[in-house]
Formats: C-alpha cells, structure tokens, sequence
C-alpha cells in the first residue's frame, strides 16, 4: 500500500526539481527518497517522472498523481488538526524575513511558532526584501515576511502594518540640526541610507534631484545595523525605520533631528503560495500578525520620550 511519506516525496522532488533537494528538507538521504518513490511507482504501476541529466520532469499522470497527493496531505493535516495534536507536524518551514524584522520581533515571532508546533523545524534567512521576493518565486522559501514593493505576486498575502521613517544622529551632531531642518541642511554630514535600489533609497534620490540636491553625500548599505552604529559613531546623520532604533533613542545614544521630508513607510507582509501551503503555513503566516504589533507600538510618540531637537530658547 501508499503511505503518507511516499506522497510527501513526491511533492517535495516535484517542488524543489531534485532528489538530493527533497531528502535536505526532509531531514533524510537522497537513497530514502529514491526508494520511497520507486516503491509508490511500483505500488501504483505508474511511471511518475523522468530523471534526465540531474533534472526531473513528471509524466502525465505524475502531474495528476502530485495534484491528489496535495490534497491527501491536507487532509491527513486536518485530521492532526482535529485531534489537536499539532506536535505531530514535523516539517521544514523555510522562512525569510528583513533585517529590520529580524532585529526587532523575529525572536518573540520564533517563540510562538514554536509553541503552536513544538516539531517544526524553522530554516531561516535574512536578507533584502527583493531577494527573499526571488527566493520565493523559486520555490526556496515557503513564506517570506518582507518589505512593499513586491517584485511577484503571491496568492497568500498577510499585511503586517507600517515602519515609519526618522532622521537620527549623535547627540553632537542632533544639536547642530536643532529645529526644522531640509535635506539639504543635512548635506554638510554624511546621510547614511538604505540599500541602492530599496524603496527609501529610491525616494531619497528621487526628492533630492526634485530639488537640485547634489546626492554624492548619500551613503548607502546593505546592513540597516552597520549604519545604526555607524549614526551612534558620529559618522553622519541616518534615515532609519524608527523600529530599528527604539534602544538607542531610550538611551539616547541617536536622538531625532525633525528634517521636513521623510520617504513613505515601509509597508510589512507575509506572503507565500496559498494554493500549495500547509495548514500550518498559513497558520504561521497568521501568527506574524501577532508578532509584528511591536511595530505599531514602537511607532506611537511615548510621552515620556522627547521629540525630535527643537531650537533652544533664547535669552
């Protein structure tokens, strides 16, 4: 008789295009899942895929063997769901996220979804929004959370909120930009930013050239935390999600300079391929909505903190 691993490798080779892919994310070897194929081949008398040069392509009845094998799985995942034994879900979740997720509610986020499914594996990676939105779209991640604009489509979409944008610096530095300040105002300092082609980046360039602004002082990284400490190191001023540097504004570290033009928020979602996911997927999409509630609150003003440097009084 089939059984329920058999499906799941063939799924999972169908999925990722290789064997040696399909045994990494589930946890065994490249021989355990020929042979769990072969035997669902030999059980069924059908031939499911060629294997031609390290590629595997699926037969016609393959392509309609996979699409019952998903449903299969979903049911056998709603029959653990009834039982309420989510510790019998013992998967891979290949999940992506920012950085600015990972340095703010990542590890409360992890921490739920280890409670709700104490056997699931968490593969993560950090990286920018469009390369997570390519990782996805070859199938390499099964759930990103990640930043607005989406480069592809995804059938699953969860929005998370907003992170808005402040100007910070040192405090030596904040004191030179007391009061309401242009971007120009800020060019005599380097202006450390986001990544080349990120949507502030963008922006920034963008309202500079608007207003004739030369843009050469405009620093861009690819690590938010490098200009974090680089901002706290008197490097120049930073434009940064407010999120990113709640800490080092409660120790005052970075305090804010008011400069009148900010880009737009950057706008949060978790996204992957409903018609393929797990119940636990979606599940695990839905608890990031949870978890990313520490973004809205890090956004409300808190009276107890001041705002950004106004001029001193005169007299």
């Amino acid at each position: 008789m089939l059984n329920i691993k058999q499906l799941e490798a063939l799924i999972w080779v169908a999925e990722l295009g290789s064997f040696r892919k399909a045994a990494h994310h589930l946890s065994t070897t490249q021989p355990n899942i020929s042979s769990r194929i072969a035997g669902l081949e030999k059980t069924l008398n059908v031939v499911l895929m060629q294997r031609n040069a390290g590629s595997v392509q699926l037969t016609e009845k393959g392509v309609e063997i996979l699409d019952a094998a998903h449903r299969v799985l979903l049911e056998a995942e709603r029959i653990v769901e009834i039982a309420q034994r989510p510790d019998l879900v013992a998967d891979r979740l290949r999940l992506g996220v920012t950085e600015l997720v990972a340095c703010t509610w990542l590890h409360s986020y992890l921490r739920s979804i280890k409670a709700a499914y104490p056997a699931l594996n968490v593969e993560l990676t950090v990286d920018l929004s469009r390369n997570l939105d390519i990782e996805m779209q070859s199938n390499r991640l099964d759930l990103t959370i990640q930043t607005a604009p989406f480069a592809s489509a995804a059938s699953g979409v969860i929005e998370l909120g907003k992170a808005p944008y402040i100007w910070v610096a040192n405090p030596r530095i904040a004191q030179q930009l007391s009061g309401i300040k242009t971007v120009a105002d800020l060019l005599p300092h380097s202006v450390l930013t986001h990544a080349r082609h990120t949507q502030a980046y963008s922006e920034l360039v963008e309202y500079a050239q608007a207003q004739s602004l030369p843009i050469s002082r405009f620093v861009a990284s690819n690590s938010l935390a490098s200009c974090v400490q680089m901002a706290a190191d008197g490097m120049g001023i930073t434009l940064l999600p407010k999120a990113l540097v709640a800490r080092e504004l409660a120790d005052k570290r970075l305090i804010e300079v008011d400069v009148s033009w900010k880009p737009a928020p950057l706008r949060f979602a978790a996204r992957y391929q409903s018609e393929k996911a797990a119940l636990y997927l979606t599940h695990c999409a839905k608890l990031a909505e949870a978890a990313a509630k520490t973004l809205d609150d890090i956004a409300r003003p808190d009276p107890a903190q001041p705002g950004p440097v106004q001029p001193a009084p005169k007299g």
